[in-house]
């Protein structure tokens, strides 16, 4: 049995023995295939991942060099012409072959999404096996490289979100006193995080301490204010108004839900039902093609429509083909990804466009965001990201690489601006400010204490009123009104 642990600095272990994984980019060669989740992961992509902008002349022989070494050391029994079964080959790449509990972070993942909050107690117990996988930042030794940032970044936010399942679990069994100095530390580090500051409250308040729980929420005020430019959420104003009231309920420890109750969600229709969505890759880059057809082929409801060395090329497939989304780059030769995109929105096709680079930068971003593409990905992004985007952009919305949106909007108007458009509510600001920093509807809902779907159907409002196609143009909106100012993001 192979025990692989990437929440803290790199392991495998091997009936109790740490093993020698070799060098910082070998065992990043090991690192990006956890990432992966168990999916192949092309030569190509290692290779640009390993060596951001200039890979070595011999940088083909020198993964499968890697490879060669890791396999030695993860089955050191394994005859020489016997099939590995850890890191196996996928061609045209590679892939990670283990147990989700063998694992930790898949393992991590997998407690924290399937549990839905129904009972405390298990809630509980869950969230406590989840957290304690966790030895120090997720792989902390890679952060030069931008999958690894962005991959320990997501696993970060799951990881809070595990500590505030696991607070809510433990107030509604009635176990606060031990949580708050916890919870108060939570809320200092992550301000944002308004559920963070609803728990103190509530424990707080629970615990005898009335005034020091409207303290909290005075806290929470203030910091939203200060940072967002934005009030609190309604949860936190109906938490603040309970207390005041003395409201018989907030003393009911089993009964207080985490948030209010949402509809239970629709079933989604089987991806059998359903016709496959198609989808064309413009790259001149052949090793990048071949990796995209590999997660294409590798996701069920998706399939290829056809693929483009240059821009001209990917304007007369998209012509012939009609794809429902064209994975464009955004540097090709003859005529680049972002004009080439320019005339297939303007030529009336119902086609969606995810712009893709290598190296996000804003001023890319912003003029992809002005022609109405519908994504704006990095390369780099791990192939369920991208997956995302491919859907989303279906769907009518607009996902951008949290890798670029979280450099690049970084700031918020703290007062209202003269060049709002007219018949806009405070409200309606507060949620494309929201939209402009990045945010999915999930995390808007989360931050505003609302059901998704009222999120999602604000929007689409939103967009109608304004006569805009989709989310991509909101965020135009904001910064061109003065709503987020692009000269500020990422001090």
């Amino acid at each position: 049995m192979v025990i692989f642990r990437a929440l803290g600095p790199l392991e495998v272990i091997v009936e109790g023995e740490t093993l020698d994984l070799g060098g910082l980019r070998q065992q990043a060669v090991l690192a990006r295939l956890l990432v992966a989740g168990g999916r192949a992961v092309p030569i190509g992509i290692l290779i640009d991942e390993l060596w951001p902008g200039e890979p070595p002349a011999q940088a083909l022989s020198t993964i499968q060099g890697y490879v060669s070494r890791l396999r030695r050391v993860l089955e050191p029994h394994r005859a020489p012409r016997q099939e590995a079964g850890v890191l196996v080959s996928a061609p045209p790449g590679y892939a990670l072959r283990a147990r989700p509990e063998d694992v930790d972070c898949w393992w991590f993942e997998n407690l924290v999404k399937v549990d839905h909050g129904g009972d405390p107690a298990e809630t509980l117990d869950r969230m406590e096996s989840a957290l304690a996988l966790w030895r120090g930042p997720a792989l902390a030794e890679f952060q030069d490289l931008p999958w690894a940032q962005a991959e320990a970044h997501r696993l970060d936010e799951l990881r809070l979100l595990a500590v505030e399942r696991r607070a809510d679990a433990a107030v509604r069994l009635g176990r606060t006193d031990s949580l708050i100095p916890d919870l108060e530390a939570h809320a200092s580090a992550h301000p944002l995080r308004e559920e963070a500051w609803r728990l103190l409250a509530l424990a707080l308040y629970r615990a005898g301490r009335r005034g020091d729980a409207l303290g909290a929420l005075h806290r929470a005020r203030e910091v939203v204010r200060e940072e967002l430019g934005l009030d609190p959420g309604p949860a936190l104003q109906r938490l603040q108004q309970d207390i005041l009231a003395q409201a018989p309920h907030l003393d009911d420890a089993h009964l207080t839900p985490a948030t209010s109750p949402a509809p239970a969600p629709e079933p989604a229709p089987d991806l059998e039902t359903r016709a496959p969505l198609r989808v064309l890759i413009a790259d001149d880059q052949g090793l990048v093609r071949i990796g995209l057809k590999v997660i294409l082929a590798s996701e069920p409801g998706l399939e290829l429509a056809g693929e483009a060395e240059n821009g001209e090329q990917a304007i007369a497939l998209t012509m012939a083909t009609r794809p429902d989304v064209v994975l464009m780059d955004i540097q090709m030769p003859r005529l680049d990804g972002l004009a080439a995109a320019r005339r297939i929105l303007a030529s009336g096709a119902p086609t969606k466009v995810i712009m893709m680079t290598t190296f996000g930068t804003g001023e890319n971003l912003y003029a992809a965001l002005r022609a109405g593409v519908s994504g704006f990905m990095l390369k780099t992004s791990p192939p369920e990201q991208l997956i995302a985007a491919i859907r989303a952009a279906v769907a009518g919305d607009a996902l951008l690489d949290p890798a670029v949106t979280t450099h690049l909007i970084a700031a918020f108007a703290g007062r209202s601006d003269p060049g709002v458009p007219q018949g806009l509510s405070d409200s309606d600001v507060d949620r494309i400010k929201l939209v402009a920093r990045g945010f999915t509807n999930r995390q808007i809902a989360m931050t505003l204490g609302v059901p998704e779907r009222e999120i999602a159907h604000e929007i689409t409002g939103l967009l109608r009123r304004l006569e805009l196609v989709d989310r991509a143009q909101l965020v135009v909106l904001a910064y061109e009104k003065g709503l987020v100012s692009p000269d500020s993001a990422g001090t």
